[in-house]
């Protein structure tokens, strides 16, 4: 990847693939025209995630109604962890799901993609280094959730977990601060909260990383999700929807792929349970202490 000294974004722009090449371009109406001045039906377009990372930074709890739903501690500073750009996704396209996994959940987010880099810059700046926002589907497998020691490398960080899109919304035609932010399964409102529900702003989130993280260019910072995020089955079909940046849509599809080998294994853990259906912490141990930890 050819990297960039600056990203700037006027116009909201779309990432496609035309004949296995990564195109930049803009979609009006039902048709993309992409920079060279061709054009191709939208209905057509074989969308990528409208970003090209260097890394993808997520938080982890960040929403009032996620730590109320969990009966968590509410956190003093945000904590984060890693996806790799592998991750990435694009809008319409299948998201896999493992042939033997039971817990595959969705989260609803909103995605920043930087502009400019950013090294110690202060909270009341960080939005101005800002190239533009996206909807994002943080997928998470939970049935790896006792791997990896709280870092989600297989719970989070497997090939397409991280849809992005549709498009790439200027910066200057979004407000961070004012914004809703609902996700959808087969079509049913599952999530549903405002940027009042956050912990940690957006610019609070940017400030705090950037102190010790050099951020570059196109690199991606996932925002947090609300309460509600639950598993989802193949051929459920998901969209994240946020004011102003449009529907994500995303379904997903059965991966026959046998994950035995090396390395732990799918597992129902009290953590599985927690984390991907809600259950209080002491209800998981004791379901899974009742019945052993079986494989998923």
């Amino acid at each position: 990847m050819r990297p960039i000294s600056e990203l700037v974004v006027s116009e909201r722009r779309v990432r496609v693939e035309v004949e296995g090449v990564p195109r930049w371009g803009w979609r009006a109406g039902d048709t993309i025209t992409l920079d060279d001045g061709s054009e191709l039906a939208e209905a057509d377009a074989l969308y990528l995630a409208p970003a090209e990372p260097t890394k993808i930074l997520a938080v982890h709890l960040t929403y009032r109604s996620r730590v109320e739903e969990y009966a968590a501690r509410t956190p003093p500073e945000p904590s984060y962890f890693v996806k790799p750009p592998t991750t990435l996704n694009g809008h319409r396209r299948p998201v896999r799901m493992a042939k033997d996994a039971r817990f595959l959940n969705y989260e609803g987010e909103l995605a920043v993609v930087v502009g400019r880099r950013m090294k110690g810059v202060p909270i009341d700046d960080v939005l101005s280094y800002v190239a533009g926002y996206a909807c994002a589907n943080d997928v998470g497998m939970h049935d790896f959730r006792h791997a990896d020691r709280g870092a989600m490398l297989r719970v989070k960080g497997q090939d397409g977990f991280l849809p992005l899109g549709p498009e790439l919304v200027p910066a200057s035609d979004f407000d961070p601060t004012d914004f809703t932010i609902r996700t959808y399964l087969n079509g049913d409102m599952v999530q549903d909260a405002t940027a009042g529900d956050l912990l940690f702003g957006v610019a609070y989130q940017l400030a705090d990383l950037c102190r010790v993280i050099t951020l570059e260019p196109g690199d991606v910072i996932l925002t947090g999700t609300p309460a509600n995020s639950r598993p989802m089955r193949p051929g459920d079909v998901v969209e994240v929807e946020i004011t102003g940046l449009g529907r994500l849509t995303n379904t997903i599809e059965e991966w026959d792929v046998d994950l035995a080998g090396p390395g732990e294994q799918l597992q129902v853990s009290a953590q599985t349970l927690h984390v991907a259906l809600a259950i209080p912490e002491d209800e998981a141990e004791r379901m899974v202490s009742a019945e052993g930890p079986a494989p998923a």
